[in-house]
């Protein structure tokens, strides 16, 4: 195409050119005191040739008024280029555990780069490992200001926050955090961890409720979240003096929790407070089906104090009439039938929760059933089962599953790590194993839930299968 343009070009040219040169004239310019005479012609190729010239003249300007920005452009390429090769260094002084190093590239690559976002962020990752943590904080909250970035800065700040106990800070960071993007899980998680540890369970409410309609948590650890929520705005009812209140939020946390005794319990004793001794019971048995505890038969008998050692074994054999498989069924019935001195009913269940504790032994509070139950036959054995008392398996106990606390008594909060609603009723792990890795901070988290619960501990048989009480 362009070579057919080409020659269209010289074909016109050439016409001209013969056409003039047919018919030559005489072109004559006065202008003051000069006279210039010519042909035409010569004229035409005269300002063809100025045309050309004046051309040239511009383009000769054009290119040197560009001279200078492409110079800029050129040394902002070979800026870049370095910055990336030290951007590359950075990465990997930090992937072989030398953080001053790295420190020492991303710097270099925040000058090179012009405050890029990676560099910033890695510049920042790299003082925060060097210990620079003033340097970390400023790169953070430059992030914080921008709202493309405004995400990261706030989630560098925040971790830098919980690693310093800054619990107000961390709190203001991740409100404005989860402002921004409620639908990410880890904020969820950590925002309603954080109003949790300063009791703030109204905002905590309103979290599940923003995280139920953007999905920013699990249905399942949602309604759980919520239960435990709700059982603290209970207690919190309660203690301003309305059992009315506190009894209605302690349903809602009972149905939407079922599977956590304290909560069952703390129900029940709000109902005994109304006068509502049989609705209590209900309470109490709902929660022996989801859940069979100790906690449950002590409340249970607690409805009514005044009934004596044979009533409390009726009762309880209604108690365990919810869920007569379960292992604490038969020791809360065998414990009743030692206290109403019934032996051979005592024996009986004790027999079928060793059977359903075959596979890993006795447990310690079976051997101590056991063990006055042959003191008080008088048969000369309880010393025997005191001995395996010693080395037997482990009760339940609540066990904290992310850094594996170990308490008899369940809290929303774990007692040593502080992580909410983490305590689960399951055989202690093995010694020397922990329950869970899983940290709060969501900077040292990686980009998932922060609060991710790890899988239930195995737990190994202490002693030989086929025990046998006899």
């Amino acid at each position: 195409m362009r070579i057919l343009v080409a020659l269209l070009v010289m074909a016109t040219l050439v016409a001209a050119a013969v056409f003039l040169a047919d018919r030559p004239g005489q072109v004559e310019i006065v202008w003051q005191e000069w006279q210039v005479e010519t042909s035409l012609g010569v004229l035409v190729a005269g300002l063809l040739l100025a045309v050309l010239l004046f051309s040239g003249l511009l383009g000769a300007i054009a290119a040197i008024s560009r001279l200078p920005g492409r110079i800029r452009r050129r040394r902002r390429e070979r800026a870049r280029r370095a910055g990336d090769a030290a951007l590359s260094r950075a990465l990997v002084a930090l992937a072989a555990g030398n953080p001053a190093q790295a420190q020492l590239e991303a710097q270099r690559a925040e000058r090179l780069l012009d405050g890029s976002t990676v560099a910033l962020l890695l510049a920042a990752e790299a003082a925060e490992r060097q210990g620079d943590r003033d340097g970390a904080r400023r790169r953070f909250a430059v992030l914080g200001e921008q709202p493309e970035t405004a995400l990261l800065g706030l989630r560098g700040l925040l971790g830098q926050a919980l690693r310093n106990h800054r619990g107000d800070t961390a709190l203001r960071l991740a409100e404005r955090a989860h402002r921004l993007r409620p639908e990410v899980p880890w904020l969820s998680e950590t925002l309603l961890e954080l109003q949790a540890r300063a009791g703030e369970w109204d905002a905590a409410l309103e979290t599940l409720g923003l995280a139920r309609r953007r999905g920013g948590i699990p249905a399942d650890r949602l309604r759980r979240h919520r239960g435990v929520v709700l059982y603290e705005r209970s207690r919190a009812a309660e203690r301003r003096g309305d059992p009315h209140r506190a009894a209605a939020l302690a349903a809602r946390a009972q149905k939407d929790a079922p599977d956590l005794a304290a909560i069952a319990c703390h129900h029940a004793r709000l109902l005994v407070t109304l006068g509502r001794s049989r609705a209590a019971e209900r309470t109490l048995e709902r929660g022996w089906r989801a859940t069979p505890q100790p906690e449950i038969v002590r409340s249970y008998v607690d409805i009514h104090p005044e009934a004596g050692p044979v009533e409390r074994a009726g009762a309880l054999e209604r108690l365990a009439g919810q869920n007569p498989d379960a292992v604490e069924s038969y020791l809360a019935l065998a414990e009743a039938a030692l206290a109403a001195q019934l032996w051979g009913e005592a024996r009986r269940h004790l027999s079928m929760a060793a059977a359903g504790r075959a596979s890993s032994g006795p447990p310690r509070r079976l051997c101590l059933l056991m063990a006055r139950l042959e003191d008080a036959e008088g048969t000369g054995r309880a010393r025997e089962w005191l001995d395996r008392a010693v080395s037997a398996a482990p009760d339940p106990c609540y066990v904290c599953v992310a850094c594996g606390a170990e308490t008899g008594e369940w809290q929303s909060l774990c007692p040593r790590c502080r992580r909410f609603d983490t305590l689960a009723w399951r055989l202690p792990p093995r010694p020397g194993k922990e329950a869970g890795t899983a940290l709060f901070s969501p900077l040292l988290s990686g980009p998932g839930a922060p609060l991710i619960e790890p899988d239930a501990a195995k737990t190994p048989d202490r002693l030989g299968s086929g025990a046998t009480i006899g």
